[in-house]
């Protein structure tokens, strides 16, 4: 990691913020265009999310590796430690900072942009069991994904295959896949199609760390070595531009 960290940091906040801005923006604007028609208007807000998480992690990825997901950087820096790569615990602490204010500006930053006030909690409840596993599901899968694209030195791929991941488990997974204790906290600060009750926050983020344990669970049988891969997650940091900011 030689990019300093405080670029990395604004890297995660901004795309992180990006990413929340286009979950609640696309949910809006297809409650908007499609009322009364549930079906179409996740249809929507799914493709959207899946592009625009796909151009933040071009855009981001090589500056910060583009994790904007607390999860991601936990088992990033969990599976790096022995091999000494990935994320030291400094890092960590301010990816995870940076990614919930981050969340939380994308939210406001959406009602703003749709003539809401800067801050409507939501009233939508999504506290049932049946949608706490499923995003153990969700969470799983994008930690195996993520992990084994770095694994076998298919990073670069990364953007559309975590977006297509994304936007395919919002249909699979009974949560529609929020997948990111982040993005959960932000999306209670809108009351709109994509929002969460602050009430059922908790219960979706512990539902994410059991899904992180049973991610990195499941790598450590697939790839015992995949710590050796954590600079690689979700993509490779540009050398480049690292070398660039030490001139």
């Amino acid at each position: 990691m030689t990019i300093a960290l405080r670029r990395r940091l604004l890297a995660e906040f901004t795309g992180t913020a990006l990413l929340v801005t286009a979950v609640v923006g696309s949910g809006i604007m297809a409650a908007t265009l499609s009322p009364g028609d549930v079906g179409l208007q996740l249809l929507e807000n799914s493709i959207a999310t899946a592009f625009a998480l796909a151009a933040l992690i071009l855009v981001f990825g090589p500056v910060s590796g583009a994790h904007f997901n607390p999860v991601v950087s936990a088992a990033d820096w969990f599976l790096g430690r022995r091999a000494g790569t990935g994320l030291t615990g400094q890092d960590l602490a301010g990816y995870v900072v940076a990614q919930i204010t981050g969340a939380i500006a994308g939210s406001v930053l959406a009602n703003l942009m749709f003539d809401l006030s800067a801050v409507t909690w939501s009233s939508r409840d999504r506290s049932a069991g049946h949608l706490w596993l499923g995003e153990v599901v969700a969470t799983t899968g994008l930690i195996l994904l993520v992990f084994a694209l770095a694994r076998s030195g298919r990073a670069p791929v990364a953007p559309a295959a975590v977006g297509a991941y994304i936007g395919a488990a919002y249909w699979f997974t009974s949560s529609t896949s929020f997948a990111n204790p982040a993005v959960t906290i932000g999306r209670a600060f809108t009351d709109t199609f994509a929002g969460i009750a602050p009430a059922s926050v908790p219960g979706f983020v512990l539902a994410q760390v059991v899904g992180l344990a049973v991610g990195v669970g499941l790598l450590a049988v697939l790839y015992p070595d995949a710590g050796r891969a954590a600079d690689q997650v979700v993509v490779p940091i540009d050398e480049d531009a690292a070398v660039g900011h030490r001139r």
